[in-house]
């Protein structure tokens, strides 16, 4: 995307390990883009976060691969390297990729961050996280049954939260529920949350289990038929790969 050419855009980040990325993380994203009229998501697999140390199970080249396939025919969704491992090796801090990415969109334009439950939960602990809603406002899918309070409490010090009216043109299908986010200077940022959604799925579960039978899930579905196929065909998280 170019700053210097295009119409403004509706764009969200969703950046995260995708390690695998499986059927929730393809939800979250299709609700995001009709609550909130969105052009595209943007799936960026991470470098090197912050909080994961021992760094993800699968290389970065597998987990790009993998989201490139689970995205693959949906026009909604794209593939980004914006979070893409430095060259020297640092950590990807969330909000210079939000503003690295606000220079690259077309002058209007405005940059979301998308982030499920969990990401929120720990978002206290993010590199200056007091600053990130004022870098792109989050949209956040809550578990079902959250309460506000959970959210809340997740909120990085400094930052306050109080009500806004919704949107008129929210699709019915699809809750969203707005408000606004305080900081300590009297600057407000819009904060969206999509509640009720009905996704249990973990990317640590479908490791896990791969690991302890040396299978894929197979029913429920979990996976994108294309991801379950490369995970066999690469072998990744123990799975037995096909014999050639």
């Amino acid at each position: 995307m170019s700053a210097s050419s295009g119409t403004a855009r509706r764009v969200a980040f969703f950046g995260g390990s995708f390690d695998p990325p499986h059927l929730g993380h393809l939800a979250v994203a299709r609700a995001a883009l009709s609550a909130l009229a969105l052009d595209t998501v943007l799936f960026a697999p991470v470098g090197a976060q912050p909080l994961k140390p021992a760094g993800s199970t699968a290389t970065f080249d597998h987990r790009l691969a993998m989201t490139r396939l689970a995205i693959a025919g949906d026009p909604g969704l794209s593939l980004s390297l914006a979070d893409a491992p430095r060259p020297a090796g640092e950590p990807n801090y969330t909000l210079d990729t939000l503003l690295a990415l606000r220079g690259e969109l077309p002058p209007g334009s405005t940059l979301f961050c998308l982030m499920g439950a969990d990401s929120f939960a720990s978002l206290r602990r993010w590199h200056r996280a007091a600053d990130i809603p004022f870098a792109a406002p989050l949209i956040v899918a809550s578990r079902p049954g959250e309460l506000l309070d959970d959210l809340v409490s997740a909120l990085p010090e400094g930052l306050s939260i109080s009500p806004e009216s919704n949107p008129a043109s929210a699709p019915a299908a699809i809750e969203l529920r707005c408000f606004l986010l305080t900081n300590g200077s009297g600057d407000q940022a819009p904060f969206f949350l999509l509640p009720g959604l009905e996704i249990e799925i973990s990317a640590s579960q479908i490791r896990d289990q791969v690991r302890a039978t040396g299978a894929l899930p197979a029913r429920p579905a979990l996976l994108p038929d294309a991801v379950s196929a490369y995970i066999r065909a690469h072998g990744l998280y123990g799975s037995l790969a096909p014999v050639k």
